[in-house]
C-alpha cells in the first residue's frame, strides 16, 4: 500500500517539484554568488586604484624647504636708489622710473646673493663650485630674493630669514626617490651637492613641509619643485562654466520638446537616432569638429577655456538629452491626466507638473553628465590645450590647461622620479573634484526628492 502511495502520480509530481525547487534554489544562490563575487572585484579594483593612487600621489604634498639667512650685500647689488614718489611731478614720470628701476635690478646676478647664503648655511671648509652648490635650491630662489628687494628696497645691507625651495632633485634625493647606490654617472646630483644636503637635512637647515606651491603656483618648466595647478585648475572651473551654462539648458529644453511637444515624424524620429547616436562618439571625433569649426572657422584663440567649454558641451548634449528624457518618460502619464484633465494647457502640464517631479533625476544626470566631461583629455589636445601655459587665466578667452591635460603633460615629464608623484597629486585633486560634484548631486537630490 505505501509502495504504491510512493509511485503514484501524485508522489512524482510532488517529487518533481521538489527537484525543480531545488534546481532554482541552487541556480538562484550560484547566480547571487556571482552578483557578490562581481560586487567584491569591482570594489576591490576601485579599492585598489585608491590606494595606489594614493600611496604614490601624497609623498608629492610634501615640499623640502631650505632656511638660509640672505645677506642683501651692497657689493652684489650695486644698483642704483629706488626712485621716491616725491621726486616726481607726475605720476606717469613716476610709473617710468620705477620700471628703468626695476629692470636695472632684473639685471643683477641674484644667484651670487643664493651662493653667498649657501656657503654661509654651509659647514666651515666646505668646497663646492658655484654650479654644484646652486644645484640645491631651486631655480626661482633668485627671482624670490629679487622680488622681495623690489617690494623693499631698504633691505640694502640688512640679513634677513627666508625659505626657499630646494631643487627637485634635491627633493629626490632627500625623499629617497632615487637609488642613493647608483654609481655618481646615474645620479642628478654631484657627489658634494648630495653629501651637502645630507649635511643640510641633518642640521635642520633643509625640513620638509606641506606642499601649498601644488595649489598656490602654476606650472613651471624654470623651476620644477615650484610647479602647481592654480592654472589647469582655474582653466578646468571656466570650461566646467561653460558646459553648465550652455550644455544643462539646451540639454533639458530639447529633450523637454522631444518628449512632451514634437510631433512624431521621420523627422524627430531621425534626430532621436543621431541624439543617441552622437551619445556613442568617442570624444577625440568632438575635439576634431571643435578645431574645424571653432578655432579654424570662427578664430577662437587656440588653448582658450571657451573652445574647451564648446567642445565639451558637445560632448555633453547627448547625455543630458538621453537622461532627461528618461525621467520624462518616467513619470506616470496618470499625472498628465489629472493636470489636463484639471483645465491645464499642455505647457502649464509639463512645467508645473511634470518638471517638478523629474528635477532630482535631472539634476543628477546633469551633474554627472559635467563630472565626466571634466575628465576628458583627448578633445583638449586637439584644440592645443597640452601647451604650456605659466599662467592663471582671467578670461575664458585667455590661454589655459586643464586638471587632465596637465595630468597627460607631467606624466611625460623626463624627470620622472619627481613627477610621478605630483602626476599622482594631480590625479587625486581632479578625483576630489569630480567626487565633490557627484556629492553636490546626491545631497541636492536627497533635498528636492523630500521637497517633492
Amino acid at each position: 500500500m505505501a509502495t504504491d502511495t510512493l509511485n503514484s502520480p501524485g508522489a512524482a509530481r510532488a517529487r518533481a517539484v521538489r527537484s525543480s525547487l531545488r534546481r532554482r534554489h541552487l541556480s538562484e544562490q550560484i547566480f547571487r554568488g556571482f552578483g557578490i563575487l562581481a560586487i567584491a572585484l569591482a570594489l576591490g579594483f576601485v579599492v585598489l586604484l585608491f590606494v595606489d593612487v594614493f600611496r604614490k600621489g601624497i609623498p608629492a604634498f610634501v615640499q623640502s624647504n631650505l632656511h638660509l639667512s640672505v645677506t642683501f650685500d651692497p657689493e652684489i647689488i650695486d644698483v642704483s636708489p629706488a626712485p621716491a614718489r616725491n621726486g616726481f611731478a607726475t605720476e606717469a614720470e613716476f610709473t617710468a622710473a620705477s620700471l628703468a628701476w626695476q629692470r636695472e635690478v632684473a639685471l643683477l646676478n641674484w644667484n651670487q646673493v643664493i651662493e653667498a647664503s649657501l656657503r654661509q648655511a654651509a659647514p666651515a671648509g666646505t668646497d663646492i663650485d658655484s654650479r654644484t652648490l646652486l644645484s640645491i635650491a631651486e631655480t626661482n630662489a633668485r627671482h624670490q630674493v629679487r622680488e622681495m628687494f623690489v617690494a623693499n628696497p631698504t633691505l640694502l645691507g640688512q640679513t634677513v630669514e627666508i625659505d626657499v625651495l630646494a631643487s627637485a632633485n634635491a627633493a629626490n634625493w632627500i625623499k629617497g626617490n632615487i637609488n642613493r647606490e647608483l654609481g655618481d654617472a646615474q645620479q642628478q646630483l654631484a657627489a658634494p651637492a648630495r653629501a651637502l644636503i645630507d649635511t643640510f637635512v641633518d642640521n635642520g637647515t633643509i625640513s620638509n613641509g606641506f606642499a601649498w606651491s601644488i595649489f598656490t603656483n602654476v606650472d613651471s618648466r624654470s623651476a620644477p619643485a615650484a610647479a602647481g595647478l592654480l592654472g589647469a585648475f582655474a582653466g578646468t572651473m571656466w570650461m566646467m562654466l561653460i558646459v553648465i551654462v550652455l550644455a544643462v539648458p539646451i540639454g533639458v529644453a530639447a529633450a523637454i520638446y522631444l518628449e512632451e511637444f514634437a510631433p512624431k515624424s521621420r523627422l524627430t524620429d531621425l534626430i532621436e537616432v543621431n541624439i543617441n547616436n552622437l551619445a556613442a562618439v568617442p570624444s577625440i571625433v568632438f575635439g576634431l569638429l571643435g578645431a574645424a569649426v571653432f578655432i579654424n572657422w570662427f578664430h577662437l584663440p587656440i588653448s582658450a577655456p571657451i573652445v574647451g567649454g564648446l567642445v565639451l558641451t558637445l560632448m555633453t548634449l547627448p547625455t543630458i538629452i538621453i537622461a532627461t528624457r528618461g525621467a520624462l518618460m518616467g513619470v506616470s502619464p496618470a499625472l498628465r491626466q489629472a493636470a489636463l484633465g484639471m483645465g491645464a494647457s499642455r505647457t502649464q502640464m509639463v512645467f508645473h507638473h511634470v518638471l517638478p517631479v523629474t528635477f532630482p533625476s535631472i539634476l543628477t544626470a546633469t551633474i554627472l553628465g559635467v563630472a565626466h566631461a571634466l575628465g576628458e583629455t583627448a578633445p583638449l589636445l586637439l584644440i592645443g590645450m597640452k601647451a604650456f601655459v605659466a599662467s592663471v587665466p582671467a578670461t575664458p578667452l585667455d590661454q589655459a590647461t586643464a586638471l587632465p591635460v596637465q595630468i597627460f603633460l607631467w606624466q611625460g615629464n623626463e624627470n620622472r622620479n619627481f613627477f610621478e608623484p605630483r602626476t599622482a597629486a594631480a590625479i587625486m585633486v581632479l578625483l576630489a573634484v569630480m567626487i565633490l560634484l557627484n556629492g553636490v548631486a546626491i545631497f541636492l537630490r536627497s533635498r528636492l526628492e523630500k521637497r517633492a
